[in-house]
């Protein structure tokens, strides 16, 4: 999905507001009905069109954002066939024409929709409309939370569990080993060994595939006697690890992914937690090694020889290596030097025509 926002306009007063708005944010474009463009001088770049219904079907999800200078009712029935799900709607903002509200409709969280509502009512003078619970509450989301953090939400069905679980000013369980949700969590809702009460959700943040043992199930006291009940988690996945390959020339994409997803097996790491793959700049033809990128959907990273004799920390240095290629390690000095010098959590494995290293970035520093 594209960054850019789309401002739709359907009146003389919402044309005003549009060219307001579009000025103020450069990365947008903005769109007139066809009847109002004919009795009005609009902007040279403005796209017009015949039917809102048919061109907003059409542009609905090439954009980050909407926003609709317009009833909310419009906004709603043109909207509603077009939804699948909280982590990929985009935002809808709704303004009225004479820039009097500005109405956080659709993806207020993930999708940013209560920001971009706040952006718009500080542009126009408008008053906010924001009804997402937590926000007016001042409490934390979840989802926010992951949003901020570049989290990925395996299991988006437990985000209204663990968020009510704030509104009910009740504790949540954190298993947070990389320590990345915890500090966005106010210690009043954080559970620990030494409460009195019990915890109605569970948070586990983790690259590990198993991050502990009995994952379905726990104790818990709930009034009738401490019996075992299904446990409510939410799994996030932080973008933490960096997996450093090496391959013989024309190794198959195949053999390659079945070599990485069995090796995360192997070593308890979860392949959604995988940030890139990153390996020496003799490879940026490779096709295997392109096509795993591709087919993962993740970034690759090519690192030229002094950048991989830079790093210190080797632990499987190669003769061989060094001899056809000038550098002492590829797989690990490659995942180590995307991980920003992070740590080496599986050094060099070879099997069949590669090599594979895993790191893990530390998170105060950036990420992929």
């Amino acid at each position: 999905m594209t960054t850019k926002i789309c401002i739709w306009a359907i009146t003389p007063g919402g044309v005003k507001i549009g060219q307001k708005l579009g000025l103020s944010i450069p990365d947008s474009d903005f769109l007139v009905s066809q009847t109002i463009a004919d009795s009005l001088v609009v902007p040279d770049n403005t796209v017009v069109f015949e039917k809102l219904s048919v061109m907003f079907s059409k542009l609905f999800r090439k954009y980050c954002a909407h926003i609709c200078i317009f009833s909310t009712a419009i906004a709603v029935r043109m909207a509603a066939p077009l939804l699948e799900s909280k982590l990929v709607d985009p935002a809808i903002v709704v303004i009225d024409d004479r820039g009097v509200h500005a109405i956080s409709l659709l993806s207020g969280h993930l999708g940013g929709g209560n920001q971009l509502a706040l952006d718009v009512a500080r542009i126009t003078g408008a008053t906010p409309v924001i009804t997402t619970a937590t926000d007016i509450n001042h409490l934390p989301s979840i989802d926010m939370v992951a949003k901020k953090e570049n989290l990925l939400i395996q299991n988006p069905e437990m985000i209204r569990k663990v968020n009510m679980a704030f509104l009910q000013d009740k504790k949540i369980r954190i298993l947070d080993p990389l320590n990345i949700v915890t500090p966005h969590i106010p210690e009043q809702f954080r559970w620990s060994e030494s409460c009195p009460n019990s915890y109605v959700a569970t948070v586990i943040c983790s690259d590990m595939e198993r991050p502990e043992a009995g994952v379905e199930k726990i104790s818990l006291y709930n009034g009738r006697g401490g019996e075992e009940v299904p446990r409510e988690t939410l799994i996030l996945r932080p973008p933490s690890l960096m997996a450093g390959m090496g391959c013989n020339r024309g190794t198959t994409v195949e053999e390659l992914l079945d070599f990485l997803t069995t090796a995360f097996e192997e070593n308890n790491l979860c392949l959604n937690s995988l940030a890139c793959i990153a390996t020496t700049s003799v490879k940026q033809d490779e096709t295997g090694l392109l096509e795993l990128a591709q087919r993962l959907g993740k970034p690759i990273l090519f690192y030229d020889k002094a950048a991989l004799n830079s790093v210190e920390t080797i632990e499987n240095p190669s003769d061989m290596v060094e001899k056809h290629l000038g550098v002492k390690s590829v797989c690990e000095a490659a995942s180590i030097l995307a991980a920003h010098n992070g740590n080496l959590i599986v050094p060099k494995i070879k099997r069949g025509n590669a090599t594979l290293a895993v790191a893990r970035i530390e998170k105060k520093k950036n990420r992929i």
